[in-house]
């Protein structure tokens, strides 16, 4: 047999064990929930990366979604025709603005019941086939295409009732996503079948990796799907009474459309303020590292932290040692700096073998970096209370962790079968 492969096989096993060590709560982790969605990543591994009739599943649902997010852009397009109208959108244009109609949207959805009903469903069926709470599952499909900051956007019904440590598992679990708008730009610059191949994955191993960092317990009673105008379950608990509280009227339609679009406007502020701040400050310390030897930098530094990682995805080690350093760039800065250094040569088959063609290119399709945590921390600010929020901040370790190994465990499965 193939030794690499054995390594790259070895290596799914090491990053398993790694969320493992650093787990919060090893003896409540529910491996067979795990196990189950594990046999699940590794089937559609197979059935994405050989049959191209999966892949086309995917690729129909994400042209449905950029479609949605196509639509966003008239409007902004209407205020900044500037901003739209341009070759390449820049990451506020692109990934922020639209939050203005697709939170008012799936708010809208929620004011009527039809959201709280499709998570309660689809929840429901995900959750009886892979052991997780209702919510959560349907989260992972949710943020499979719309992006970490719009999930939790329109899920913020829910976020507020949930408890601080489900929330962190949400964060967690956001680390591992990207949005529908940039399918189409990823697909330009590198494999596009793989680019398609990574998203449902990463949201498989979000849920892997997740569960065994940071498990929660959820009882029947807190496994429930609110809906706005929902008392928190806090108030009701408070209450003595022999029947169900009554529930609050629901505020006007209008009033609460305008409440939803000036929160959007809010959420982008925060999250951009989060996102510049927390991208500066690495640059910061590498220009300060850079003062001590210009070789130093962070990219650097976790390029070396990551060769090990990635000689166990069943690299040799020269090419371990090229994949660790696009590693480092991309959790330092972002993956469109490595795609756009790769673009030209990722094809080049005397340049990549197809197996470093494949696990780099799903490694690359992810949020998965250090301003990613300053988008999270930005948007959960605007959605939940200061306890939850501080749960949050003193566990980033957990957020670049998560992100860190579901991208690991994506590339490393997918590499099992691409040679």
């Amino acid at each position: 047999m193939n030794t690499y492969l054995l390594v790259n096989i070895l290596g799914v096993l090491v990053f398993l064990g790694i969320a493992f060590l650093f787990s919060k709560d090893r003896k409540h982790i529910n491996w067979r929930s795990i196990a189950i969605v594990l046999v699940i990543n590794i089937l559609l591994a197979l059935f994405l990366t050989n049959f191209s009739w999966g892949r086309d599943i995917v690729k129909g649902a994400a042209e449905g979604f950029q479609w949605l997010i196509n639509v966003s852009y008239t409007g902004i397009a209407f205020a900044f025709p500037d901003w739209v109208h341009v070759k390449q959108m820049n990451f506020f244009t692109a990934a922020l603005l639209p939050i203005l109609m697709v939170v008012p949207m799936f708010d809208i959805l929620t004011y009527f019941g039809i959201l709280p009903f499709f998570i309660k469903w689809i929840g429901r069926g995900m959750a009886f086939v892979t052991g997780q709470p209702m919510f959560e599952s349907f989260y992972a499909v949710e943020m499979m295409f719309l992006g970490n900051t719009e999930a939790m956007a329109v899920s913020s019904v829910q976020l507020k009732h949930l408890s601080p440590l489900r929330v962190l598992t949400i964060a967690m679990m956001s680390m591992s996503c990207i949005t529908a708008a940039m399918v189409g730009v990823y697909a330009q610059m590198v494999p596009g079948e793989y680019v398609l191949t990574a998203i449902p994955l990463n949201i498989l191993n979000a849920i892997v990796i997740t569960n065994i960092l940071n498990p929660v317990r959820v009882s029947k009673e807190e496994d429930v799907i609110y809906q706005i105008g929902d008392e928190s379950s806090e108030a009701i608990a408070e209450e003595v009474v022999t029947e169900k509280p009554a529930k609050p009227e629901k505020e006007p339609f209008f009033s609460f459309l305008g409440d939803s679009i000036l929160g959007a406007g809010k959420l982008i502020l925060i999250i951009v303020a989060n996102v510049i701040a927390f991208v500066a400050l690495a640059a910061l310390i590498s220009k300060l590292l850079g003062l001590i030897n210009p070789w130093l930098s962070l990219e650097h530094i976790l390029g070396i932290i990551m060769f090990p990682f990635a000689w166990l995805m069943g690299l040799d080690v020269n090419q371990a040692f090229q994949f660790a350093q696009y590693m480092g760039t991309k959790l330092v800065t972002n993956e469109f700096v490595v795609m756009g250094e790769i673009t030209s040569k990722i094809n080049n088959p005397h340049m990549f073998t197809e197996h470093f063609r494949a696990e780099l290119t799903i490694f690359l399709t992810s949020f998965a970096n250090i301003s990613t945590v300053g988008m999270i921390i930005g948007c959960l600010k605007g959605i939940v209370d200061k306890e939850k929020n501080d749960l949050i901040s003193k566990n980033i370790g957990y957020l670049f962790l998560s992100g860190i190994l579901v991208s690991l465990m994506s590339a490393g499965i997918v590499g099992i079968f691409v040679w």
